[in-house]
């Protein structure tokens, strides 16, 4: 019997998690993607606490109706790599969460590379 997609995406999803792990000195950037949607955590696996999160849904992209999500997805990659500059986050590891590293996941990773994040 075939995998659904959820099922296909939570077994590469783990199977990314076992070799990506976060520090305090190199976080991990945590993707989840929604229909509507699109959340980042830059979070600190040894001490299970999250530095810096930025989403769709924060003020300063929801104000901005009527774009695409890709360009929604851009936003947020901006922002985040303004609010890990203000924490002095230079680095992280990417894990895009068993999503493919295409459309809304790149336009995001592409755009914190724009703004100073390293991975």
């Amino acid at each position: 019997m075939a995998l659904t997609k959820l099922e296909r995406r939570t077994r590469i999803k783990m199977r990314i998690r076992k070799k990506i792990s976060g520090t305090a000195d190199i976080p991990r950037l945590a993707v989840y993607r929604s229909n509507k949607q699109i959340y980042v955590q830059v979070v600190d696996d040894l001490n299970k606490v999250t530095l810096v999160s930025a989403s769709s849904k924060e003020k300063e992209v929801a104000a901005k109706t009527g774009i695409k999500k890709i360009e929604q997805a851009k936003l947020v990659g901006k922002l985040l790599a303004s609010k890990c500059k203000e924490k002095g986050i230079e680095k992280a590891v990417f894990d895009r969460s068993g999503y493919k590293y295409h459309g809304r996941v790149k336009s995001l990773a592409d755009a914190a590379r724009e703004g100073g994040l390293k991975f």
